[in-house]
């Protein structure tokens, strides 16, 4: 027998099992302890958000959210696990916006990330921003534009790596506006900023949080906002499509994730939790101080999302002209 057919047999039996345990089984959940995979090194973005929200999501369903950590092969150790794992509910993950970006940039990945997963809801967005060094001649992206285009070639970016979110926005810039910058790549989101900071690079498409102080100092300058609305800490800075770019939407969503094959109304327990921390107040002011954008949208929102983020990161990668590697 083939691993594939192997694995297609592994989960068929899993759900098999789930749907055996009947309406019962859903009406008990959660008997015991849910795992929550995070598939990067602790102390990340994902460790924060879920150590916030994990003892109110427990208080809601009366069972402890424990995190588990997988990290490794840029987030897809973790991913697989819990693609492989029964869909009882016992075992979910959270995930990074590399989830969303991986089917673009990779060849083979050991699940599919739109069917052997039940999506369980998003659970926050960190916005991000188009920064610029101050000693840039711009006000704005209509300036940047212009200047791209009388210096074809000569505009540098920064992004913490080939294939990383920041990297496939100045590739979006660029087939959105006809303009020809080049990506510099970094080993990380910190050199990146460094250099940027430094003068080395010219701009860059930034998390929020990670340069808000620079913002604060007029290190550095954030001429728009990526997200469909501006964030709350920065009301005067526009948004892309505000700025002209139509269609530059750029988020960076964490969405909590299980197996293909959860029951509904197990599903939707979960999604409950969720929204249930997120909505309360001490926890949504503490991510909005953070700057991260509680999101908390229903499995079905969830998975349009999945959907549409994929599709469009793989347009975005081939009028790039990368290819997976």
């Amino acid at each position: 027998m083939s691993s594939i057919t192997l694995r297609a047999a592994l989960v068929c039996a899993a759900v098999l099992s789930a749907l055996a345990a009947g309406p019962l089984a859903a009406q008990q959940y959660p008997t015991k302890i849910v795992r929550v995979v995070n598939p990067n090194a602790p102390g990340g973005n994902s460790d924060v958000l879920f150590r916030l929200l994990a003892p109110k999501m427990g208080e809601v369903l009366g069972q402890q959210f424990v995190i588990d950590y997988r990290p490794g092969a840029g987030g897809n150790i973790g991913a697989e696990m819990v693609s492989r794992a029964a869909p009882d509910g016992y075992t979910t993950l959270i995930a990074a916006a590399s989830f969303l970006i991986n089917p673009s940039m990779l060849k083979t990945l050991p699940f599919d990330a739109e069917k052997d997963f039940t999506p369980l809801g998003v659970i926050v967005d960190i916005p991000a921003g188009m920064v610029v060094h101050p000693s840039l001649p711009v006000k704005n992206v209509k300036d940047l534009v212009a200047l791209a285009k009388k210096r074809p070639g000569e505009l540098n970016f920064s992004s913490s790596g080939r294939g990383a979110l920041g990297h496939l926005s100045g590739a979006l810039l660029n087939a959105s506006t006809g303009i020809k910058t080049v990506h510099i790549p970094y080993k990380g989101a910190g050199p990146s900023i460094v250099d940027l900071v430094a003068g080395q690079v010219e701009f860059s498409f930034v998390s929020i949080p990670a340069i808000t102080g620079h913002l604060q100092s007029g290190r550095l300058r954030m001429i728009a906002q990526c997200g469909e609305k501006r964030f709350v800490s920065f009301p005067d800075v526009p948004t892309m499509v505000e700025s002209g770019v139509p269609n530059f939407v750029v988020t960076s969503p964490f969405s909590y994730l299980g197996p293909a094959g959860i029951p509904q109304p197990i599903a939707a327990k979960l999604n409950g939790a969720l929204r249930a921390s997120l909505n309360d107040p001490k926890n949504n002011k503490i991510l909005i101080d953070r700057g991260a954008l509680p999101v908390g949208n229903t499995p079905a929102e969830h998975a349009a999302l999945i959907k549409s983020e994929i599709a469009k990161w793989k347009k975005v990668a081939q009028a790039a002209g990368l290819k997976p590697q």
